[in-house]
């Protein structure tokens, strides 16, 4: 869901603080001793100075000299001053990693001298470097560890400082609430200390939390508090900022005229101090207005203003917005091919940008980027492209999933891959670094040395896509052929992927049906009521997984009539073996087999076998060359509250179906014992508790993204070095993923394009808990039919048929992803 598309509110704070301890010294003895403590003192003032005139690199050489001499003389203050400033100067110049690493040499000296005040300047210092490369929760954790001591050594400025920069970490998790908190306690204490410029930054970012929170009347009254500060401080910049924001807050509440008053202010100030990322940010702001109020070429105007400053302050999200407006104005003004040309442009940016987000960014930008994706595969359906239309579709959903892996940090098999992907994070954080110090302090050198780094991170993804087919999809960002799309699918099978088109500007809510086969590609919209369809998901999930609910007969035949009765007739006359479904959002989190048809008085999967697709990928599928056989594990940790007692059974019962399988229960069913088996079996049946719901599973003691072994916790990143190449199915079958208000179903998406870029052909697994007995049942009956020559899909079809009178608690959470042959 897209909420602020065409305007932008700054936020101000995150305060880097340079370190002055006294110059400690022990008495002199000798000559050498005493010309070395001067030649000390003389290097500290020097490389204060150099600092103080913004030349940070000599700085840098002069620190080091100091550095030498302080371990000379074993003076350990002294030497933590030197490492604290090589770092405070190394941020300077945009390099973080080597800024963090002199920082933490410099804490272990303050820690070990118990030197409070320093330790308590470098903890936050760190803390500012980790919120620059967009490592949030990494921020938060120095930000914390800082706090206390500020408040022990009675630094009240420091404090406050600490305590905004909380609060802005906060907003940018897209918690406002939350940062609220921190910029309310920062507040008094700066109003107390008199630091004026401080405090204005701090009245401007709580604007932008009531803005966040749409509280228009309290955004502007601290933003208009802010505003005076600003002006007795001199601080020209954050004047412009705060006059943007509340430009902003008018425009939201359409109030043209008064947005476009403070926008010119805020204009006029940023030109005349030579701020090009503010410029950049109003121009595109003013051109948005207009937009709004119907004035397109007034629109187009300041948009192509904005477009090519956007570009030289290297604001690639920026550059994204202003591009999908220019999209928007000549979509306005019914320029469907140009209004395309831009929308596309747009968004291959932001998919760009998303291959580097770290988790904790991601909510926030995709909140505020979704939109594009939307419109543009709106207006291509609506110019009868459904081909170009779904190609776009297909991208993007693969580019949600490769995030997902990118969020767990999840490894690949290949170890040269691993390194170049390892190496190629590194640069891409150092270019994050370098777009917030442009946007702080916009200089032509600061922005040639972003240029010519994003220029090597793009070429180095370029070459990791070339030489490592196997992850390619992490960092693609052109559309794949649709023709090779669709000579992916295997015959009689029918791909359905419902795409919702919906909360965007000008855009009807609709949503979009594709069908897909080898053949083939169509669309239908569908028109829903946004809040509506989303309650609908809701409920239908919450009654198929309450088996005291008797209601889902009722929402699964509103979904059925919204997602497939359009379809229907077409569906019948391809008379497809097998329903493919690509999920997204919380799509993701229904079992299609329960949609009810109420006409006919069937479930879905009473007319045909449905299994899931991750994405269409051209990647090929190996053929396994093991014959027949079960690795199979269950129950390992037999108490509670981890006891699964009916898995012992059904784990028994499975490996004897097939001969040559092994089952291991209780205390030998190890993580060791599954590495060294897996390779060999072509089915792998975990009968274990496993956590992919988001904050992990505290009435079981497990982290998210795991699986529970009798002698660990299994993280699923790991999985490509787990040796599945030659799996066919992997199936776990008490796994747990929670539907939630803000989610959009990746976790069980997630696992599976984990474990299929893993190596295996299909996973196999539940979308909520059931009662093991039952799945014993379940799983037995499926294994069995495998054992008749039957394909995954239809003996999982015929397993859950063969409970069809039950309540869909029992049977339908397993869902089978991938390949269903």
């Amino acid at each position: 869901m897209m909420k602020r598309f065409i305007s932008s509110v700054l936020v101000l704070g995150v305060c880097l603080t340079p370190l002055t301890v006294p110059l400690m010294v022990q008495p002199s003895w000798g000559q050498s001793r005493d010309s070395q403590i001067e030649e000390l003192q003389r290097l500290i003032q020097q490389s204060k100075q150099q600092q103080q005139q913004g030349q940070s690199r000599p700085a840098i050489k002069t620190w080091q000299q100091v550095l030498t001499i302080a371990r000379q003389l074993k003076e350990r203050k002294n030497e933590a001053l030197a490492l604290h400033e090589i770092g405070f100067n190394y941020e300077r110049i945009g390099q973080p990693q080597e800024a963090l690493k002199y920082y933490k040499e410099g804490l272990v000296i303050y820690k070990e001298l118990r030197e409070r005040s320093g330790e308590a300047t470098t903890l936050s210092n760190m803390g500012v470097v980790y919120s620059k490369i967009s490592q949030l929760q990494e921020a938060l954790k120095y930000y914390n560890q800082a706090l206390p001591i500020r408040l022990e050594v009675q630094d009240r400025e420091g404090e406050a400082i600490t305590l905004n920069n909380i609060g802005v970490v906060y907003n940018s998790l897209g918690d406002p609430e939350e940062a609220l908190k921190y910029y309310n306690q920062a507040l008094p204490i700066l109003q107390e200390a008199g630091n004026r410029a401080q405090e204005a930054y701090t009245l401007n970012n709580i604007g932008a939390a009531y803005d966040d929170l749409r509280d228009p009347q309290k955004a502007l009254k601290y933003y208009n508090e802010a505003l005076p500060i600003m002006r007795e401080v001199g601080n020209r910049a954050g004047e412009a900022t705060t006059l943007n924001n509340i430009g902003v807050v008018y425009n939201n509440m359409s109030e043209s005229q008064k947005a476009l008053k403070y926008y010119d202010q805020a204009l006029l100030i940023s030109l005349q101090v030579g701020d090009r990322a503010g410029e950049a940010t109003t121009l595109n702001n003013i051109g948005a207005v207009y937009l709004r109020i119907g004035q397109q070429q007034k629109a187009l105007k300041y948009f192509n203003q904005a477009l090519p400053i956007r570009r030289e302050v290297g604001d690639r999200a920026g550059e994204a917005v202003t591009l999908s407006n220019i999209g928007a104005a000549y979509q306005d003004t019914k320029q469907p091919t140009q209004a395309i040309e831009y929308r596309e442009q747009s968004l291959k940016i932001t998919l760009e940008i998303r291959s580097g987000l770290q988790r904790e960014n991601r909510h926030k930008f995709l909140q505020a980027n979704d939109g594009t994706a939307i419109a543009l595969t709106s207006l291509l359906i609506d110019q009868n492209q459904a081909d170009r239309a779904f190609q776009w579709v297909n991208i993007a959903t693969t580019a949600d999933l490769a995030d997902y892996t990118r969020l767990i940090d999840a490894k690949v098999a290949n170890p040269e891959a691993q390194k170049a992907i390892d190496e190629w994070n590194q640069k891409n954080q150092q270019l994050q670094f370098l777009r917030r110090q442009l946007e702080d302090n916009f200089s032509d050198n600061l922005a040639r040395q972003m240029r010519e780094l994003e220029a090597e991170v793009n070429s180095e993804a370029e070459e990791i896509r070339r030489q490592f087919p196997e992850v390619a999809e992490l960092f693609e960002t052109t559309p794949k052929d649709i023709a090779q799309l669709k000579a992916s699918i295997a015959p009689d099978i029918v791909v359905i992927q419902p795409v919702l088109l919906t909360n965007v500007r000008k855009v009807p809510n609709t949503v979009a049906l594709f069908v897909l086969t080898k053949d083939s590609l169509s669309v239908k919209k569908i028109a829903i009521d946004p809040a509506e369809f989303d309650k609908l998901l809701t409920e239908h999930r919450e009654e198929i997984s309450n088996y005291l609910n008797s209601d889902y007969r009722e929402t699964g035949g509103k979904l059925y009539d919204i997602i497939i009765r359009p379809l229907a007739d077409q569906i019948q006359a391809l008379s497809p073996k097998q329903l493919s479904i690509i999920a997204t959002g919380k799509l993701r989190y229904i079992p299609f087999e329960t949609l009810w048809d109420k006409k006919n008085r069937q479930f879905l999967i009473q007319k045909y076998p449905v299994n899931y697709l991750t994405r269409i990928s051209t990647r090929s599928i190996p053929n396994s060359t093991l014959q027949g056989g079960v690795l199979a594990l269950g129950n390992p940790i037999p108490r509670l509250p981890q006891n699964l007692p009916g898995t012992e059974e059904e784990v028994r019962n499975i490996a004897q179906l097939f001969p040559g399988s092994s089952a291991y229960i209780g205390n030998t069913a190890t993580l060791d014992q599954f590495k060294t088996q897996a390779p060999r079996f072509p089915f792998l049946h975990l009968a274990t508790h496993g956590c992919f719901q988001r904050g992990g599973c505290q009435q079981l003691g497990m982290e998210e993204n795991t699986l529970l072994f009798a002698d660990s916790q299994f993280n699923i990143r790991d999985a490509a070095l787990l040796g599945l190449q030659n799996t066919r199915l992997l199936t776990l079958s008490a796994c747990q993923t929670a539907m939630q208000a803000n989610s959009n179903g990746e976790e069980i998406s997630g696992v599976a394009y984990i474990f299929e870029r893993a190596g295996a052909q299909a996973v196999m697994a539940s979308l909520w808990s059931v009662d093991d007995s039952a799945t014993k049942d379940l799983m037995v009956q499926f294994y069995q039919n495998i054992n008749k020559g039957m394909s995954k899909n239809e003996a999982l079809r015929q397993a859950k048929l063969s409970q069809i009178q039950r309540h869909p608690f029992y049977w339908s959470p397993f869902i089978l992803i991938g390949d269903a042959r």
